[in-house]
């Protein structure tokens, strides 16, 4: 600890604070384990103001507090002169009040800081500030009665009223019953000259009176002062018994001072900030004196209010002078004469008018809105199109929505896009921009969910070579309203740089009633903020509406209201069709003729496609026994597969590409597979299919037909099964259990005991 208390006092400039900045500093090195010695070195480094034994007379007097002065003062001090974590500690080694370090050195949001404040201050180089303002130019003319010459040095208008212009500033920031501080006297310390207290008995009204009556001199009014130092004013109201920071009888202004830059850099910030400035007054040296308003209740509400206006000044490229932030402050009085040179009033009531307005007008200028741009400015460079995250179906950093009914397989479909994406591959015939993708599980266990990702590999058969590009962030139990979840999840994914985010589903963070236009419409808006934020695409699923939906448009099917359908890039909506046990089989036999042409062409055959009798032979011929049972078995998990696989249209709606024709594709749990036959083609859904009263016994033939196949593969061992065991998990006779497998066509019964019967070779 006490090596980066070291390093975070070198950071910081002694000469560049406030003497109650200079307190903290000691409060807060006594507070986090630091030394008297280490307070008093690095105050020696502002010789001005320092004074042997000073620190350690103070240390003795820091007797702690309930809200202590901790090591997180030091961290702001410093990043206030331009320190930033990582520059001198190591990762995760900070005093106490830092923000945590990543790996790397820098805060999680250091460099983005770092890269606003360096574009504000560029903005404010090239002339843009909020709202559209122009800044002036070094060399430019800032006000309509200013010049500077030719060393850029303000000079007030040909016609000198000293007494005027001292007026003019009273009345700007004085009631006519306010008391006035003002200091005319002087002494001198190394070189430079120092005010008095001064007076502060006198009301506005009074010196006005006075001043009229002067004939120019102010001095007769105010008392005489010496030409070398000038004369100072406080520009807040007194209460007539001192001229302390308790002494201020209204909060209304502070002071905005920078003597590090040139005037017309200055100026130029200030009237680029439209701060609301009462007065500005050229200081006779090296910088302008704004006086702006603050209108503070109080005060703590003062201090806030300063704080604020100095980091927004600072943030744009004005380096403040800190030690103006009390409110007893005195400030250059317009009228006397400094060093040859007049103190003079450049301008009253600039910029908005009072604070709140000026806070309305950052808020406006800084609302992270893009600008309006002209398309003549781009029409002969366009910028390039955003590359296809889906060949032809969706663009990267766009909103792609997949809706359908319940049981469609949209979780399952929905994974598979995550494999295509990570692994460079194709999902549904279209192939995907490799990339790294998270997904958002708000439905399933999270050991449900790992295996289905390793289900679908295996389904797939791909080899999982892009598993680091797969993140899983899974929030069963802990879903919250999207609108709350988006900035956790925009704060988490920051750095990862996906190329996309898939959230599945989202009537689990569905915020207000889906049927509400207005409230949907903000429900949506959190998918571009993922899309904008993150650079990334967003893609979420969504339910179907109760009841046929065979007879609608692809865009009206999904629950809730019509923004859903109309929100996003791309709309893939999935509908069932009608299937008979007569495509089941066509589909079966095409699965099987794959899957034997695939492993006879690993054994090197390469003949031409032949029917499947003739396929097993082969197979059985070139494989060794223990191989070719294996084949056989995966056969069979292929002819259950081609008998409760399912089969759907996928339509797409599209906003970026040509509308494609309907993707007619097959559910075989857990992958969905495109239709490279055309058999699907001339389905049509299954709620619209003429006499729809008679698929009912098919429904119930393949129900009858599915728990055949569950109760035998729950009750089976070693490829076989007891008639009684499979009546008592399906809560039957035997005699119905021996009815069921004889209209399933696929087992065999011998002695009680069923098993599946071979494939007919």
């Amino acid at each position: 600890m006490r090596q980066e208390l070291t390093g975070l006092l070198a950071a910081i400039d002694p000469a560049a604070l406030t003497y109650s900045e200079w307190i903290q500093v000691g409060m807060a090195l006594k507070e986090s384990g630091g030394s008297a010695d280490d307070w008093d070195r690095w105050s020696q480094g502002d010789p001005a103001r320092y004074r042997p034994g000073e620190c350690m007379r103070k240390w003795r007097s820091f007797r702690g507090a309930p809200n202590p002065v901790t090591g997180g003062t030091l961290v702001r001090l410093a990043r206030e002169q331009g320190w930033w974590p990582g520059a001198s500690c190591r990762a995760g080694e900070v005093p106490a009040g830092t923000d945590v370090l990543e790996p790397g050195g820098a805060t999680a949001d250091s460099e983005r800081r770092t890269a606003d404040r360096q574009a504000s201050e560029q903005r404010c180089r090239a002339g843009e500030v909020p709202g559209g303002t122009a800044v002036l130019e070094p060399g430019g003319v800032a006000a309509d009665s200013e010049q500077r010459n030719e060393h850029g040095e303000f000079l007030p208008s040909r016609h000198w009223d000293p007494a005027a212009q001292l007026i003019e500033y009273l009345r700007a920031l004085f009631e006519e019953g306010d008391r006035v501080g003002y200091v005319t006297e002087s002494w001198e310390r190394d070189g430079r000259y120092l005010p008095t207290k001064g007076r502060f008995d006198r009301t506005a009204g009074e010196l006005c009176r006075a001043l009229e009556r002067c004939g120019g001199d102010i001095q007769s009014v105010l008392g005489r002062y010496r030409p070398q130092a000038g004369a100072w004013i406080r520009f807040n109201p007194l209460d007539g018994r001192g001229v302390k920071n308790e002494n201020v009888a209204a909060y209304r202004y502070a002071l905005v001072e920078s003597d590090t830059q040139d005037l017309a850099r200055q100026y130029a910030v200030i009237k680029a900030l439209q701060l609301p400035v009462a007065c500005l007054v050229y200081s006779g040296g090296k910088s302008l004196h704004a006086v702006v308003h603050i209108g503070a209740a109080d005060a703590r509400q003062y201090r806030q209010r300063v704080d604020e206006l100095y980091r927004v000044c600072r943030e744009n490229g004005l380096e403040v002078d800190r030690q103006n932030c009390n409110p007893s402050r005195l400030s250059r009085m317009p009228g006397a004469v400094r060093g040859g040179r007049r103190q003079w009033l450049v301008a009253t009531h600039m910029g908005r008018a009072d604070w709140d307005r000026w806070q309305a007008f950052m808020r406006r200028g800084d609302d992270g809105l893009p600008e309006t741009e002209t398309i003549a400015s781009h029409w002969n460079d366009l910028p390039p199109l955003s590359p296809p995250l889906i060949e032809g179906l969706l663009r990267q950093g766009h909103k792609m929505l997949l809706a359908g009914p319940s049981k469609a397989g949209k979780s399952f479909a929905l994974i598979q896009l995550c494999i295509a994406i990570a692994e460079g591959r194709e999902w549904l015939g279209r192939r995907c921009a490799r990339g790294r993708v998270l997904y958002v599980n708000l439905e399933l266990d999270r050991a449900s969910c790992l295996h289905r990702f390793y289900d679908v590999y295996a389904a797939l058969g791909w080899a999982p070579q892009g598993l680091e590009n797969i993140d899983v962030w899974n929030l069963r139990g802990h879903s919250v309203p999207l609108d709350q979840l988006v900035p956790r999840l925009i704060e988490r994914s920051a750095d990862r740089a996906y190329a996309a985010v898939v959230i599945d589903p989202i009537y689990k963070v569905i915020t207000g009633d889906e049927n509400a236009a207005d409230q949907m419409a903000h429900f949506c808006n959190q998918f571009d903020s993922i899309c904008t934020q993150l650079g990334c695409a967003a893609v979420y699923c969504h339910h179907h509406s109760k009841g046929a939906q065979g007879g609608k448009r692809a865009m009206d099917r999904a629950s809730g209201s019509g923004v859903f359908a109309r929100d996003p890039d791309a709309l893939l909506d999935l509908i069932e069709l009608g299937t008979g046990d007569a495509l089941r089989r066509q589909l079966a036999a095409q699965l099987r003729r794959t899957a034997l042409g695939e492993q006879l062409a690993r054994c090197g055959w390469h003949g031409q496609e032949q029917d499947e009798e003739q396929l097993l032979q082969l197979a059985q011929g070139l494989l060794p026994p223990e191989e070719y049972r294996r084949l056989c078995s995966q056969l069979n998990r292929l002819q259950l597969a081609a008998q409760t696989a399912t089969a759907w249209r996928i339509d797409a709606t599209l906003r970026e590409f040509a509308k494609p024709p309907p993707l007619d594709v097959w559910f075989a749990y857990p992958v969905h597979e495109a239709d490279t036959t055309g058999v699907l083609a001339a389905l049509q859904p299954w709620e619209v299919l003429p006499g729809r009263r008679t698929s009912s016994k098919i429904d119930r033939t393949q129900a009858r037909q599915n728990t055949v196949e569950e109760a035998f593969a729950v009750c089976g061992r070693e490829g076989r099964a007891a008639v009684r065991d499979m009546a008592a998990h399906l809560q039957v006779t035997e005699r119905t259990v021996r009815n069921r497998l004889k209209e399933h066509g696929g087992f065999l019964v011998k002695d009680g005991q069923v098993r599946r019967r071979p494939i007919d070779r």
